[in-house]
């Protein structure tokens, strides 16, 4: 492969979204693993240094199981409807907590995220949830619209 994803730091969101999903649909290519793209995404999501934490839970029965991720350790399971991850995946709705002391039923997989991002992941029929991808940040606030709509581009370049 022997490719970099090189983004500018100081580059506006909508911008630093925009070329980072330009580079990804690059370096992914025609790749079809499902389990290969995740593993680069949140890769190439950690490489920036801007999340605490980037991955994907897999939908495996009633649970969510942890994928591919970038970050500090994380919960294996969470259940349907539970947390941040299994809300958005029951609701089968993108769901961008600033503050996530504030969210009920909060899971705390590291005490050092205080704000998240959950996008749910369609199969290529866009029918069925496969799995979500999860974003932390360290900050409260630290994840705001513009990192939704982002996020919500990348997670279609897996399904």
């Amino acid at each position: 492969m022997g490719q970099i994803i090189q983004i500018k730091a100081d580059l506006p969101k909508p911008l630093f979204y925009r070329e980072l999903e330009k580079q990804l649909r690059v370096v992914l290519g025609d790749e079809s693993n499902r389990i290969s793209r995740m593993a680069t995404v949140a890769s190439v999501l950690g490489e920036t240094k801007k999340f605490l934490w980037a991955g994907f839970y897999l939908v495996e029965g009633d649970e969510l199981v942890l994928g591919p991720f970038s970050g500090p350790l994380a919960c294996f399971r969470i259940k349907k409807g539970r947390g941040v991850c299994g809300t958005a995946w029951a609701t089968e709705k993108a769901i961008l907590v600033p503050n996530v002391h504030d969210f009920p039923g909060h899971i705390a997989c590291s005490s050092l995220s205080n704000s998240e991002i959950v996008i749910p992941i369609r199969d290529r029929n866009k029918k069925k949830i496969i799995g979500v991808l999860d974003i932390d940040h360290v900050d409260v606030n630290g994840l705001d619209e513009d990192d939704l709509q982002g996020f919500k581009n990348i997670a279609d370049l897996i399904g």
